[in-house]
């Protein structure tokens, strides 16, 4: 399973370079988070319409911006997802009542 996520890091990023949705490099970091957030808000539309189907193809078009920004930036997405799972582990219940 090793370095899944950054397998589907680079053919995310190299399906988007391929249809030229990096032409016009550089790519502004504040523009690719805007897509995500697009895609997220776009998955709160379908459930609100109780659309379950259209929420999974909406939470896979997040993943897939989440891939392509991070293979732009070239981040190890296998290695900040387990570190972060660990960092989670320990964390205490409900992170101190936050939510």
């Amino acid at each position: 399973m090793k370095d899944t996520l950054n397998k589907l890091r680079d053919e995310s990023h190299n399906y988007a370079k391929s249809k030229g949705f990096y032409d016009n490099e550089p790519r502004n970091f504040g523009e690719l988070i805007a897509l995500i957030h697009s895609e997220v808000s776009e998955a709160l539309e379908a459930d609100r319409r109780g659309d379950i189907n259209m929420v999974g193809e909406e939470f896979a078009d997040i993943l897939i911006r989440v891939f392509d920004a991070a293979g732009y930036y070239n981040i190890d997405l296998d290695y900040h997802v387990k570190r972060k799972m660990d960092i989670n582990k320990n964390r205490p219940y409900k992170h101190g009542k936050k939510y």
